[in-house]
């Protein structure tokens, strides 16, 4: 038994969800696939997969040997591409999922990119939660705040700051605060990803302050508009205000106090190979934004490679 050929047959099951569609990616039969799982079943000892007639569900032990086996695969794909002559040049489609704030970052960057490897194209969708990259057919995705639990890995980018801000319309009928104190007279809009209390330092040291409002949501498109709207006050990443600060649709408040920040990640299939055009783009990313402190209120970092 291949035990690598059989990882790959497993892990191709597990993330297209059928022994058919994993056949297919993979260019084999069914029964040939289905060989395969079976004999690294038999060679461990264990049963790896519920197989039911609507679907397959992995065991707990199968979970464990799944995660694991990704990132074996990953690893072995990732030497074999560095180890490839013919592999140095960035070419081909790449298909990058984000959010509508961050898109703003990547496209100049985008086109910078592109200019210097015109063998290149890209196709950018933007949404406000997270997707699944391999049913949606994505090499990566660039998102900020906490990430899901799961077989992705990530590349820290950076971290993005975040603002208390709110419509001019709204501060004249309920005044603009002062303190962070004062938050706790307001209507504040809540995202899931920055629940009360929320904590500001400042001159005299950090304090949290316990807010409540009309408004929660995990999306901050919502969060912006209800802003927007004038409903309340929102505690927003810059990037997704800038525009309306600038033009005065919105106000940044409280300025002379730190408000905290949200980690933007890239973040990839672990099964899936790692090619010339993702690490090179990543490189790039890591570069830029290393070389622009601030881009459009972004901070970044290192860009050191973790699990998710």
């Amino acid at each position: 038994m291949d035990r690598l050929v059989s990882m790959q047959a497993f892990v191709q099951v597990v993330d297209s969800g059928s022994f058919a569609a994993a056949a297919k990616r993979l260019e084999a039969s069914a029964a040939t696939v289905t060989h395969h799982v079976q004999a690294l079943e038999d060679h461990l000892g264990v049963t790896l997969l519920h197989r039911t007639t609507r679907r397959l569900n992995l065991t707990e032990v199968g979970r464990t040997f799944y995660e694991h086996s990704t990132r074996i695969l990953a690893q072995v794909e990732e030497a074999e591409s560095s180890a490839s002559a013919l592999q140095t040049t960035p070419r081909g489609f790449l298909r990058i999922n984000t959010t509508e704030g961050f898109a703003r970052v990547l496209a100049p960057l985008i086109a910078e990119f592109s200019a210097a490897h015109p063998d290149m194209s890209f196709d950018v969708v933007t949404t406000d939660h997270m997707v699944d990259l391999i049913d949606g057919g994505f090499d990566l995705a660039v998102r900020p705040g906490p990430l899901p639990d799961s077989s992705l890995v990530s590349r820290r980018l950076g971290v993005g700051k975040l603002v208390p801000c709110a419509a001019p319309a709204y501060l004249d009928r309920r005044g603009t605060p002062h303190r962070p104190e004062d938050l706790a007279d307001h209507n504040c809009l809540i995202h899931a990803a920055r629940e009360s209390p929320w904590r500001f330092t400042g001159p005299d040291g950090a304090i949290d302050v316990e807010i409540s409002g009309n408004l929660h949501s995990n999306t901050w498109a919502a969060i912006r508009g209800a802003a927007l709207a004038g409903q309340g006050i929102a505690l927003m990443p810059i990037v997704l205000i800038a525009e309306d600060v600038h033009e005065g649709r919105l106000t940044r408040l409280l300025p002379g106090h730190d408000t905290g920040e949200i980690v933007i990640h890239a973040v990839y299939p672990a099964s899936r190979h790692l090619s010339v055009k993702v690490r090179s783009f990543l490189d790039f990313l890591v570069k830029r934004l290393h070389e622009q402190p601030v881009l459009l209120g972004y901070l970044t970092d290192d860009g050191a490679e973790i699990a998710a």
